[in-house]
């Protein structure tokens, strides 16, 4: 058996997988309280709503059945790191976010578990702050590497960092299964009730289409599955994309195709006007419910309690944010492949 802690757990994407791979999840911390809900509703592990900062090695052990091996895993906020990050000037202000990837390195200093994973974004390896992470694991054997998620059946050309560790031996990250089928949207999404713009279904509270105005209606409506903005006629094209700063945004305002991946989910993929997130066909932005299934959430992942509202801003932050569900299934399988060869 592996017992996991999962630090920064959020809503629950990595919690989701390593439960689902077989790992035994006994608890997920995270300072955000609107995690909760989601985490607890859908995971058999407990929320802690805690600083990371004030989390000690003591209270990680406190926590792990010590009767198999343990594991700590964990996605620290990866915003300044990322081009996203960069273009929103977040990095210059950092520092505390920065922290966060170092106090992930402390508790595996001071918990010493059998085993550690972290996810995060590709350009983190650019920064002291990953190679001091790598420092802090000596005694351990690490691999990591920037993995390509659509090969590991998320329907979205997501690239992210992972990193897998043991004290036990050499160990890797699983490589993608040889199929020749690439997830689509269409495969992903296809299924769920056709929306207008501002609507929503009745049965769903996170299958709901953000409103369009006049303007953005006839903007999606001259927009071809795969197009961009540069596509349309002149009277739709905004201001800001006509100058030439603009000219290197291609993909805002663009509709998904139906038989490729999605774009990588953000924080505020249920805008249309944030990236290539109109529906292939509806003229409408992708629900909080796709985004979610995007990440491979299941279809009934439960985010807020019945007969709650859907708040778009708080949900498409933490679902762009959260590990998608089949990233965390496969690490859990490689952990038990370490194990079985270390076995054999």
């Amino acid at each position: 058996m592996i017992s996991c802690v999962d630090l920064f757990c959020g809503l629950g994407g990595l919690t989701h997988g390593l439960i689902r791979g077989g790992i035994n999840v006994v608890a997920g911390i995270d300072l955000d309280p609107q995690c909760r809900f989601a985490y607890e509703a859908n995971n058999s592990a407990r929320f802690i709503e805690m600083d990371i900062r004030k989390v000690s090695g003591d209270k990680l052990r406190s926590l792990w059945d010590d009767r198999g091996y343990t594991l700590l895993a964990g996605c620290a906020p990866c915003q300044p790191f990322s081009t996203y990050g960069r273009r929103k000037g977040l990095e210059s202000n950092s520092k505390k976010r920065w922290d966060l990837v170092a106090d992930f390195g402390r508790l595996a200093c001071e918990a010493r578990p059998d085993f550690v994973t972290m996810e995060n974004v590709p350009q983190l390896v650019d920064h002291d702050v990953f190679k001091k992470f790598i420092t802090a694991l000596a005694g351990y054997q690490v691999w990591w590497d920037v993995i390509d998620c659509v090969k590991y059946s998320v329907p979205q050309t997501r690239k992210r960092l992972v990193l897998v560790a043991s004290r036990l031996g050499p160990i890797c990250f699983l490589p993608p299964s040889h199929s020749d089928l690439t997830p689509t949207v269409r495969g992903a999404i296809s299924h769920l009730l056709p929306l207008c713009a501002g609507e929503s279904d009745p049965t769903d509270a996170l299958h709901s289409a953000c409103s369009l105005s006049k303007l953005n209606l006839e903007r999606i409506r001259a927009s071809a599955p795969g197009g961009t903005w540069r596509d349309w006629d002149a009277k739709l094209v905004a201001k800001c994309h006509k100058r030439d700063s603009g000219e290197t945004y291609p993909g805002v305002y663009g509709r998904m195709e139906w038989d490729a991946p999605a774009p990588t989910i953000t924080t505020q993929s249920f805008g249309y006007g944030n990236g290539r997130f109109g529906h292939p066909e509806q003229d409408r932005a992708i629900t909080l419910r796709e985004a979610a299934i995007l990440q491979t959430f299941p279809g009934s992942y439960r985010f807020i309690p019945y007969g709650a509202k859907a708040r778009f801003s708080v949900l498409g932050r933490l679902i762009g944010n959260a590990v998608p569900v089949k990233i965390g299934e496969t690490i859990a399988s490689s952990f038990f492949h370490h194990l079985s060869d270390k076995r054999s």
